[in-house]
């Protein structure tokens, strides 16, 4: 082997901190080796880096191998363990030219990422297939659901200035990128850390104002209660916003979004996706669904499979319940595995109706697709568009009539 090979596990976040650690690695003069960049949302995927750091052992018998990322973080002694494993580099330390210099003696880096207090001055950016560019803004998270583990992996909830986001943003669509996607742990959090608190919705209202060059602007996961009253009058007010939102909803049963301390009820979400598209009738939502919390009945999960149809959610992020070790939710009753995985099934093929009848309605209308690639791309509202013949370079903008559907795609003609 030869070169630097980063693999990575877990959320589009971590793919994109992926990039900065080969950065940071090269800069650091750590030019060869393996290092995984592993996730803990769920038991399955730590058990996956494990199982990838095993395989690069065998594929690179002499390679330094480095674990880091959310697993490396929370269980530092049990990677330093993996005999394949040469070294452990925590969250906060993977970005940083000391935490990957080649030279480092120590086999553990890992420090006490709850101590970590200034805000994430290091901006992060990346690339997806030369099309859109994501910024993460904001780190770490403040609340404390019972099922999630991440607030330990990744710390206190921390802001990147303003100021600092402008300029990234201003860099990114000087280079050529048309879109980009605000990203964080707990992204509606923003700028509580901040002086003055600015909320999230002034944020971006001041970044749009800040880069009127910028065409597409987008926002990744967030909590419905931390959409603000000026991001919601954005939606209608500012074109450049995109009208897709994702929604960190995990259930649609009041009693279960108590025991996992969400901070949202049944009612909230509906009075929300109400607004919302009464401000903007054509956006779509999506949510990030969890299917077999413990002490979840079958009229409970019921709730649940009926939000997806009464809040038209169209795309979907659907997780059978994992539990994780030092959680309040771990120690709970269990839904059975199996019961688990039928249930999420369930979720995922609840999304169909809304998804079909949100794409049938897109038909006959013209949209402006951000291609990925020469022949495919996005909409606005973040459908997929695939073009019978090239419509232009990936990363461009192209105006194209909707003719059609196939499958979870739309079919378009350039206009």
């Amino acid at each position: 082997m030869s070169g630097l090979e980063v693999i990575t596990f877990g959320c589009r976040l971590n793919a994109y901190e992926s990039e900065v650690v080969r950065a940071r690695a090269h800069a650091a003069g750590l030019t060869e080796g393996v290092i995984v960049n592993t996730c803990a949302v769920t038991g399955e995927a730590e058990r996956q880096a494990r199982q990838a750091i095993r395989r690069a052992r065998r594929r690179n018998p002499q390679a330094t191998i480095i674990a880091t990322g959310c697993a490396a973080q929370l269980d530092p002694a049990g990677f330093a363990a993996m005999p394949e494993v040469d070294r452990v580099v925590g969250n906060r330390e993977k970005l940083t030219l000391e935490g990957l210099a080649p030279d480092a003696e120590a086999d553990i880096a890992v420090g006490d990422i709850m101590a970590v207090r200034e805000t994430a001055g290091h901006l992060i950016a990346g690339y997806e297939e030369r099309a859109r560019a994501f910024v993460q803004v904001q780190n770490g998270c403040d609340h404390r659901c019972t099922f999630c583990i991440i607030p330990f992996a990744r710390g206190p909830s921390r802001s990147v200035p303003l100021g600092a986001i402008a300029a990234e943003v201003r860099a990114l669509v000087a280079a050529g990128h048309r879109e980009v996607v605000l990203s964080g742990v707990d992204l509606g959090h923003y700028g509580a850390d901040l002086p003055g608190g600015p909320c999230l919705g002034e944020a971006v209202r001041r970044l749009l104002r800040a880069v009127p060059e910028l065409p597409r602007l987008r926002l990744s996961s967030i909590d419905p209660v931390e959409i603000d009253p000026v991001l919601e009058r954005l939606f209608a007010e500012e074109a450049r916003l995109m009208p897709h939102l994702h929604l960190s909803l995990q259930a649609g049963d009041d009693m279960v979004l108590k025991r996992m301390k969400r901070r949202h009820t049944r009612a909230d979400v509906l009075a929300l996706c109400r607004r919302l598209r009464g401000l903007r009738p054509e956006i779509a939502l999506g949510a990030d669904l969890i299917a077999g919390f413990p002490t979840e009945t079958a009229a409970m999960f019921e709730n649940t499979r009926r939000l997806v149809e009464d809040a038209g959610l169209v795309w979907l992020h659907v997780f059978p319940y994992s539990p994780r070790p030092g959680t309040p939710a771990a120690r709970m009753p269990q839904v059975p595995g199996p019961e688990r995985r039928a249930r999420a099934a369930a979720l995922r093929a609840a999304g169909g109706g809304p998804r079909r009848r949100f794409l049938e309605a897109r038909v006959g209308r013209h949209a402006h697709v951000l291609l990925e690639k020469a022949d495919r791309g996005r909409d606005e509202c973040f459908a997929e568009v695939a073009f019978e013949r090239p419509a232009g370079a990936p990363g461009t903008l192209v105006r194209a009539l909707i003719t059609g559907t196939a499958g979870e795609r739309l079919i378009g003609t350039a206009a």
